[in-house]
């Protein structure tokens, strides 16, 4: 428990068979968690051998994609607190500590990859995917009036299960420009919500999304129009809200 308050995590899998258990295990060394949750994407053979092997509760999730994992996952987590990570060792679960410190203010804390002194050497961080997703972050700034953003690529969040519930309510997306979706809904429906850097490291294997320019450029592409398309979606969105989401206030990082 972290502040009274329940916290699992929820891992989604598919090429992450030789980096998941030990992913796994230091989330599991943190006094915070609760349980974690590996939501299985049509994953890797022996991705659930690997599992097994730890602690961790494994869901099948058969409809291809993250959105789809993450979404069942979203829905198997009783917690006060769902944090969300991906099991690759991109990400150090230790920096768990750093998006928790701002949860008692917030409704969604969301890491931020693209802070130069926080990306290792060997991270899938080029100028490309640097500046690519900062730009697209400010595009959402502009076209949301919203708090200050620097990533919209970065998997690694916590939210409320209240907040959790809203997100699943208006989700449409399966696929990989899902974490998207889900920050733009959250500025949507005026969530309290953070951005702070973590750190990013080199990934263990190929990622299935970004691995390659053109899937690169093409998840890309497909996020720009997402943002347009739900700024237009926005007053409809934020219908039959169940509990204030206000007062709305920025929380900044320092």
């Amino acid at each position: 428990m972290w502040q009274g308050k329940t916290v699992s995590v929820v891992l989604p899998t598919y090429n992450e068979k030789d980096s998941i258990a030990e992913c796994i295990r230091r989330f599991e060394a943190l006094p915070e968690i609760d349980e974690v949750i590996v939501v299985n994407n049509n994953a890797a053979e022996g991705t659930s051998e690997e599992v097994a092997t730890t602690g961790a509760t494994e869901y099948i999730e058969t409809t291809q994609g993250y959105g789809a994992a993450i979404k069942r996952g979203l829905r198997e987590a009783k917690t006060d607190l769902v944090a969300i990570c991906e099991p690759d060792g991109t990400f150090a679960p230790e920096d768990l500590t750093k998006l928790l410190a701002f949860a008692p203010e917030c409704d969604v804390v969301i890491g931020s990859r693209t802070v130069s002194n926080f990306i290792w050497r060997g991270a899938n961080m080029g100028w490309f995917l640097q500046w690519g997703n900062w730009g697209v972050a400010k595009l959402i700034e502009v076209l949301y009036n919203t708090n200050h953003l620097s990533d919209v690529g970065c998997t690694f969040r916590v939210m409320t299960k209240d907040h959790a519930d809203v997100i699943l309510e208006r989700s449409r997306l399966d696929g990989s420009a899902y974490g998207l979706e889900m920050l733009l809904l959250s500025v949507i429906t005026k969530a309290r919500m953070v951005q702070i850097p973590v750190n990013y490291h080199s990934r263990v294997g190929v990622s299935s999304v970004t691995g390659e320019l053109g899937k690169t450029i093409a998840l890309g592409t497909e996020m720009i129009l997402l943002t347009f398309k739900m700024r237009l979606r926005a007053r409809s969105l934020r219908k039959g809200l169940r509990t204030p989401r206000g007062p709305h206030r920025q929380v900044r990082a320092s």
